[in-house]
């Protein structure tokens, strides 16, 4: 068990922890990337906190990997339980953070500062041995007991995510149990500097594994090749994984979407990716570029699709401050050629933190359906997305960027540079 007193960082004001000073900044660069990991911890824990204060919440259940990693800096077979949720951390307003863990593992997080008990999952396995309807009350009875010691009263509990089973075993124990993933995401819209800095970290590294591809086109290679080579950089340099394998060439940049494949890319194509990468320090990085593939130059119609995504991108970021509705950014957005509007991408804008995450802001046409309005915030991130392709066509080009919203406008954390030759430059 950790020693340190409970709600250790809780009770203060966020502008008393100790801010770490900013790194020196190298060629003018705006962003900082020096943090202090447990001013990262604390300032996340602070945040979440103060979202069960807004809502009501005595404790939450989190059996989300990426909610247990805001939480707690906790990281443990992450993809494994992105599929089997039995690892799960147990949050209250106040008393003790306790990580109910994988047998044999709980060494791999109680040196956290924010892990202040470690005991045995009581679901682990119980899904593949048929021992839901077995483990299902005992978890929900312990849980149950917490809320009781340290809940002063309040039995609102929230789950991110679970099997139907055990929210029913909570609320058999008499607790009332809520769906909180949609206000931890709310909660973690606004990024603390150290998440920023982390962010900006995973966004050199995936600018840095993006490079390799491009040196690395050429006709001959398949796409599974390049996509090899991007997975393999991001992983040298500590980050987790890719959420997607949107890679493709020639005639399968249109439409969007397609999954990385053995096809070979030929001479004169163009070769699309997005990086949609979980990166170092478990940060989401999340930029796409379309190259020409040589010797020759591209084609007219090739500029003239590069060039409009580029238009939108830029004009889209344009339209980005800090206060703005979404609805008056769907609005003011770039207006799509007609042409291209069956093959528009689904957002023009949405939120980067641990993943994509809040917002999703939605074409005009699109908005009622998709998204909800609200407001852009200091602290916020977002990557700006655009896809032009229309049907019928061999070639489609996709191209965002990724920004921080600031108190005053916006700051790239994206870097990458555009295809000079597909501009027309």
């Amino acid at each position: 068990m950790n020693t340190m007193e409970f709600e250790p960082l809780f009770d203060r004001e966020p502008d008393s922890i100790p801010v770490i000073p900013s790194a020196p900044m190298a060629n003018g660069d705006s962003i900082s990337t020096a943090f202090d990991p447990l001013q990262l911890r604390a300032g996340r824990l602070h945040r979440l906190r103060a979202m069960m204060v807004e809502q009501g919440y005595a404790a939450l259940v989190l059996f989300d990997p990426n909610n247990q990693r805001y939480a707690t800096g906790s990281r443990n077979m992450f993809g494994y339980f992105l599929r089997n949720s039995t690892r799960y951390i147990y949050v209250p307003l106040q008393g003790p953070v306790i990580l109910f863990e994988y047998p044999g593992s709980a060494h791999v997080s109680t040196w956290l500062e924010t892990i202040d008990e470690a005991r045995t999952s009581k679901v682990v396995w119980s899904a593949v041995n048929q021992r839901d309807n077995l483990s299902s009350d005992p978890f929900g009875i312990e849980i149950a007991e917490l809320v009781n010691a340290h809940g002063q009263g309040n039995r609102k509990v929230g789950l991110d995510r679970c099997t139907l089973n055990l929210a029913r075993s909570l609320e058999a124990q008499g607790l009332d149990v809520f769906d909180c993933m949609q206000d931890t995401l709310h909660c973690r819209r606004i990024k603390t500097p150290q998440e920023i800095a982390c962010l900006a970290q995973s966004m050199a590294g995936s600018e840095a594994a993006v490079a390799e591809v491009e040196a690395a086109i050429k006709p001959g290679l398949t796409e599974n090749e390049l996509f090899a080579i991007m997975y393999g950089n991001v992983i040298k340099q500590g980050g987790e994984f890719i959420e997607t394998r949107l890679l493709s060439s020639g005639p399968r940049t249109n439409p969007w979407f397609n999954e990385a494949s053995d096809r070979v890319i030929r001479p004169g194509e163009l070769v699309a990716l997005d990086t949609d990468t979980i990166g170092c320090h478990g940060y989401y990085s999340d930029f796409s570029r379309t190259f020409h593939v040589g010797p020759s130059k591209p084609s007219g119609y090739q500029q003239s699709l590069y060039q409009m995504a580029h238009e939108q991108v830029q004009h889209n970021i344009s339209v980005l401050k800090p206060g703005i509705s979404y609805r008056e950014i769907a609005e003011r957005a770039w207006k799509i050629p007609e042409r291209f509007l069956d093959r528009r991408y689904p957002s023009i804008i949405h939120g980067v933190g641990m993943h994509g995450e809040t917002p999703l802001v939605a074409h005009h046409m699109d908005f009622d359906r998709f998204s909800k309005d609200g407001v852009l915030e200091p602290g916020m991130v977002v990557s700006v997305e655009s896809y032009i392709g229309e049907v019928g066509a061999a070639d489609g080009v996709k191209l965002e960027e990724e920004v921080l919203i600031t108190d005053s406008g916006i700051a790239m954390l994206s870097r990458y540079p555009f295809d000079e030759a597909l501009l027309g430059r």
